[in-house]
């Protein structure tokens, strides 16, 4: 029977999503991410407060090369705790079974915006018949739901999206921002994603939720649209600020049609004014900022030709 091995540690909602991406190097399933600290009914009424802490939790197998395993993660999350101040990881070991559901008992249905109800694909929630049920399983990928950025970008979507448009989304991840879009009118999505596991979960997930005739998810990224004659009404981005700022220079507005509108989530508010100031290089106008905890959303606007 094979064993695997848990690394989790705590950390705070700066640093978040950062330290995920060192332990997405080394975890077999992903990374879950739960936000601590909170009681649970507070997620069944929507009343989320914002991020303090979180708990990263991934899973690599017990084998010959698990010690050397460790060893390079000590050393990553080493480098990272220069920048940002964390505890020491902790370890156990579990059985097989275990480890296949172990990161899943952390994710709980989750209420957003006016009408949008999360839940995992194996729970159960009530659902009220104006609500709009977005049902997932992620997968290898990132994007529960949990995460402040996924939170801003859901409750901004639930304002922006029109019937019949079409929107592109970079980074898509388990795909839930993708059906999140679709199922609340967009015509059309095209998901793209470096990651070929979260171009997978988008896929089942579009699935899952009655949305796969109108979701393309392929493998990729800006490269895809920027030498192709595609446009779009709506654009959706959470990722990374530095990757924003990357993305800014290698010509994101531009995919835009006039008026079109665009979301870009993966923010820490110290970060904030430069994201703005790329964002106006690359033919975008800011038009609002939303916040939760120390995450920033940033709505941008094309002007009309």
């Amino acid at each position: 029977m094979s064993r695997w091995i848990e690394v989790s540690l705590r950390v705070d909602g700066e640093s978040a999503e950062a330290i995920a991406e060192v332990l997405e190097r080394y975890g077999h399933q992903g990374v879950s991410l739960e936000q601590t600290g909170i009681a649970p009914d507070t997620w069944d009424e929507g009343e989320v407060p914002p991020a303090r802490e979180f708990l990263l939790r991934a899973y690599f197998p017990a084998d010959e090369q698990a010690q050397a395993t460790k060893d390079e993660l000590g050393t990553a999350l080493g480098r990272m705790r220069l920048l940002y101040p964390m505890p020491q990881p902790a370890y156990r070991t579990l059985e097989s079974e275990d480890w296949a559901e172990a990161w899943k008992a952390h994710y709980q249905p989750l209420r957003l915006g006016q009408r949008l109800l999360i839940r995992p694909l194996w729970i159960d929630a009530a659902a009220a018949p104006s609500d709009i049920e977005i049902a997932l399983d992620p997968g290898m990928a990132f994007g529960t739901g949990a995460h402040p950025t996924t939170q801003l970008c859901l409750e901004a979507l639930e304002r922006l999206v029109k019937p019949g448009q079409d929107a592109l989304d970079l980074g898509s991840g388990s795909g839930i921002l993708s059906i999140a879009a679709a199922k609340l009118g967009a015509r059309r999505v095209l998901a793209l994603d470096i990651d070929p596991h979260a171009v997978e979960a988008t896929i089942g997930n579009a699935r899952a939720n009655g949305v796969a005739e109108r979701i393309i998810a392929e493998r990729g990224s800006l490269e895809i649209v920027r030498h192709s004659a595609r446009r779009f009404d709506l654009l959706i981005v959470n990722i990374l600020a530095r990757v924003i700022l990357e993305l800014a220079e290698e010509g994101l507005g531009a995919t835009l049609r006039p008026r079109g509108r665009a979301i870009f989530s993966g923010i820490i508010d110290s970060q904030v004014d430069e994201v703005e100031a790329a964002l106006i290089r690359s033919g975008l106008q800011p038009s609002a900022r939303r916040q939760l905890g120390d995450w920033m959303l940033v709505e941008a606007r094309r002007a009309a030709d």
